[in-house]
């Protein structure tokens, strides 16, 4: 090898150690969406899928409540995981149960759940906003549970059902795809 080819084999060398950690960090990527989605894949159909969903929100509302106001890097913590959370699963259900509920003559229900998910959105921005031991925090996260959990019961307990009996298998099926391809976005 001549003087003149080192620089030429360095630079191969380093494209394909670039590319192998772009292929790497891909892979990483997938593995981590795969994972974070795997619960709701593993409930099954689409309603039982956003069930589990609710259960694991609420343990985490149930962390936070057990929190300590002097323990503020946890409350962080969990807020975020909880934010996180309630995204990916906001986003599942604005962008297929939510549309689907419309297309199959539910529009108002679904604008009012859709409605709900901006209050979602002001709780979280104001529990952000608020010093994690601030004596108010507390009270403003279970108020927000409330709310919550008053959303989740209206979709378990009335409007999901009416919506799987409005379906056939085949389309609760496609509908349960939908769901988990929009979880993914955000896992």
């Amino acid at each position: 090898m001549t003087q003149s080819d080192e620089p030429r084999e360095g630079r191969h060398t380093l494209a394909i150690g670039m590319a192998a950690g772009i292929a790497i960090g891909i892979a990483a990527n997938l593995a981590r969406k795969a994972a974070v989605q795997a619960p709701t894949l593993l409930a099954g159909e689409w309603d039982k899928a956003l069930a589990a969903e609710h259960a694991a929100a609420l343990a985490l509302f149930d962390a936070l409540e057990r929190s300590d106001a002097s323990d503020t890097r946890r409350r962080t913590v969990l807020l975020a995981q909880l934010k996180h959370a309630i995204g990916k699963h906001a986003l599942q259900e604005e962008n297929a149960v939510y549309a689907m509920m419309r297309d199959r003559g539910m529009p108002e229900a679904a604008d009012h759940l859709n409605h709900e998910h901006g209050y979602v959105k002001q709780y979280f921005f104001d529990l952000g906003e608020m010093a994690k031991d601030d004596p108010a925090w507390l009270p403003k996260l279970r108020e927000f549970r409330t709310m919550i959990e008053q959303h989740m019961r209206e979709e378990e307990d009335d409007l999901f059902p009416r919506l799987r009996a409005e379906l056939s298998d085949a389309q609760n099926a496609h509908l349960t795809r939908q769901m988990n391809k929009e979880g993914l976005k955000l896992a």
